[in-house]
């Protein structure tokens, strides 16, 4: 199992720490709980493209730009959703997401309406990231040729979010600014990573 990030994809995703190699052998033995957890990764995913939109209407530039993010999530949110299908598993109930509500507690509290829409931004950003190197780890370290196919073309998919997330905030919030913060939210999430337990049955 290749247990090291590409220098390629860590320049890209920008991730300070990579996953505990450790996880995908888990995530491997528990793969109806990881389909379950990635199934509302991604519905949530979707809702919060909605909730982006309606919030900030005025920004016609990220209304256009993430409209196509909610059907590709609900797309692939139905594809997770037929996976578990085919294997003749249930989706489960949705689990409380510790990493998420973790990076909710980094968020601006107050603060001008610049700054909490800068961290809306980059929060999306960061859990696109992870999710994009997690989908790698899955690619390349399951045994299962299909499964590993099958997490490719999410992980693909996922870098193209990251990136267009942080397009938004340097379309709407000084370039610098921008940088700056993300560079922050990265260090942050180096110590929630390094701190969490290490457990198979969720993306993050």
């Amino acid at each position: 199992m290749n247990t090291n990030i590409s220098e390629h994809t860590k320049n890209i995703l920008g991730l300070k720490l990579p996953t505990d190699p450790r996880w995908v052998n888990l995530a491997e033995i528990q793969l109806e709980e990881i389909l379950t957890d990635h199934a509302y990764c991604e519905q949530k995913a979707a809702t919060t493209c909605i909730s982006l939109i309606q919030k900030n209407s005025e920004k016609m530039h990220l209304v256009e730009e993430l409209s196509p993010i909610v059907t590709e999530e609900w797309g692939h949110f139905r594809m997770v959703l037929a996976e578990l299908k085919k294997r003749g598993l249930v989706l489960g109930r949705q689990r409380k997401d510790v990493y998420v509500n973790k990076l909710i507690e980094f968020q601006v509290k107050g603060g001008s309406p610049d700054e909490r829409f800068l961290d809306q931004m980059l929060i999306m950003a960061l859990i696109e990231a992870r999710s994009c190197e997690r989908f790698k780890r899955l690619s390349e370290g399951l045994d299962d040729n299909y499964m590993r196919n099958f997490y490719r073309k999410f992980m693909e998919s996922e870098a193209g979010h990251y990136t267009l997330f942080i397009n938004l905030a340097e379309y709407y919030i000084d370039k610098k600014t921008v940088r700056k913060r993300w560079n922050e939210w990265l260090k942050y999430e180096k110590e929630l990573m390094n701190s969490a337990e290490v457990r198979g049955d969720r993306i993050h």
